[in-house]
């Protein structure tokens, strides 16, 4: 395992997610899956069912990360086109997978075979291999190692990220400590921005809530270096008691 940080960049694909009436569950499962793997997951863009938004979003984000994913718009509707967006970002032309189709001919011999809409869940751009889909038959997508296509429905999506598991070479895994308490953040922010400078190898996050009438935060310190957490998170909560506040181990 390397110490290089690994980074990747998720496009979220649909109108439905921009409208409202789809609540996305993919963004949280996918940087889940990813700080497993020992990869980042450092900028994600939900786009609407629009070719050249897709293009755009593809193109960015692959030239900016190790790694890119996409999850929505590999189904068998004419709005599905995000074969064909990743085909143009990346000029080649789509093409019938003849796997694909042979997995697609199998899971529908029992539910009236192919059709014209089936049949476009075989579609790849040219060179792609395939992810595998125990639970709905079509396949995902995979080019060159580096760019996933997936489905958007979550579940699908997690047999897809379980299929690749262990197949993406990552870095060194993030860490991460949390301590929290019935703490303005407001009244520790100068603590928060001297303690991550003086620990150049951690990040501190700050999460505010409001619970029983009061309000806190939860502090998250993040690093990949153990040491580094450790020496992090002791600084953080010697200042915060120094201050007069009470802390809860692993937060409130």
């Amino acid at each position: 395992m390397s110490d290089r940080i690994y980074t990747a960049g998720l496009v979220v694909i649909g109108d439905e997610i921009l409208s409202g009436r789809t609540h996305d569950k993919n963004i949280a499962q996918v940087a889940s899956w990813l700080q497993v793997q020992g990869i980042r997951l450092a900028e994600v863009r939900v786009v609407p069912d629009v070719i050249g938004r897709i293009v755009a979003a593809v193109n960015a984000l692959g030239e900016a990360y190790d790694y890119l994913f996409t999850t929505g718009g590999i189904g068998p509707t004419h709005d599905d086109i995000t074969v064909d967006a990743v085909a143009e970002a990346l000029g080649v032309p789509v093409v019938i997978h003849p796997e694909a189709r042979a997995i697609l001919e199998r899971y529908y011999a029992d539910k009236g075979g192919l059709n014209e809409g089936r049949l476009r869940m075989a579609r790849v751009p040219e060179g792609a291999e395939l992810i595998p889909n125990r639970m709905s038959g079509a396949p995902g997508i995979r080019i060159d190692g580096r760019i996933h296509m997936m489905a958007g429905v979550p579940h699908i999506t997690a047999g897809m990220l379980d299929a690749l598991t262990g197949t993406l070479e990552g870095g060194a895994p993030l860490l991460s400590e949390t301590v929290g308490g019935f703490i303005p953040e407001s009244e520790v922010a100068v603590l928060l921005r001297d303690t991550e400078k003086s620990h150049p190898a951690c990040q501190i996050g700050s999460y505010p809530f409001f619970r029983e009438g009061r309000v806190g935060a939860n502090f998250v310190v993040r690093s990949t270096d153990r040491a580094a957490l450790d020496a992090c998170l002791a600084a953080l909560c010697e200042g915060l008691e120094a201050q007069g506040f009470a802390l809860t181990p692993g937060g409130i």
